[in-house]
């Protein structure tokens, strides 16, 4: 399917509500991006999504969920391919942009600055802007050419957010797990949630 679902990129209208990127990229863990679209939709953001072609192939492995009910997660859902499009340019004001999950593909475009596609472009955009743009890089063992293309995102300004599980929740389930993480992500977007538990918050500390 091509082209944008009925709440398209030209209809979009100026409003209290923030804007924030999301991408979805080929990497396991498709679960956490599906995720983040669904929290997101109860709050004051518009989601602009891409979707890799790698990722349509993961998501139908790993989930239940159909590519046209992830994209009707999401308010604006844009081709790959489609470079022309408003998160292309950094004249459209975003809180930030989110991968998740994000591949070493996806990570090296990104880091050597390769805008072949929508993806990879808004992710260059949202780093010469300075806005926040959070990597959940989802690949393991790593090797010193990963960590390297890690270091040098970085230090363009990129936050890398592995999908790293919080034990000290003690969690029950991997729906668990995935809550929690994906809380994480959005609290460091700076969208206040209550997805995740807050180390500590059980104590009662006393002067």
């Amino acid at each position: 399917m091509t082209g944008v679902k009925p709440l398209n990129q030209d209809t979009v209208q100026p409003g209290p509500a923030q804007d924030i990127v999301i991408g979805i990229s080929g990497a396991s863990g498709a679960i956490l991006g599906i995720r983040t679209l669904e929290v997101l939709q109860g709050m004051p953001i518009r989601t602009h999504l891409v979707i890799s072609a790698s990722a349509r192939i993961t998501i139908s492995q790993e989930t239940d969920y159909s590519i046209e009910e992830v994209r009707q997660l999401a308010d604006v859902v844009y081709p790959e391919g489609d470079l022309s499009a408003r998160i292309a340019s950094g004249s459209f004001n975003t809180v930030g942009m989110i991968i998740i999950p994000c591949s070493i593909k996806t990570l090296s475009a990104v880091a050597n600055s390769y805008s072949a596609n929508l993806m990879t472009r808004a992710a260059d955009v949202t780093l010469k802007e300075g806005r926040t743009l959070v990597l959940v890089v989802r690949e393991t063992p790593l090797h010193h050419g990963h960590i390297g293309l890690m270091g040098r995102v970085s230090q363009a300004g990129a936050v890398i957010f592995p999908p790293v599980p919080a034990f000290y929740t003690r969690p029950d389930s991997v729906d668990a797990i995935v809550n929690q993480f994906v809380g994480r992500v959005l609290a460091r977007m700076g969208i206040e949630n209550d997805l995740y538990m807050v180390w500590g918050a059980d104590r009662q500390d006393f002067e």
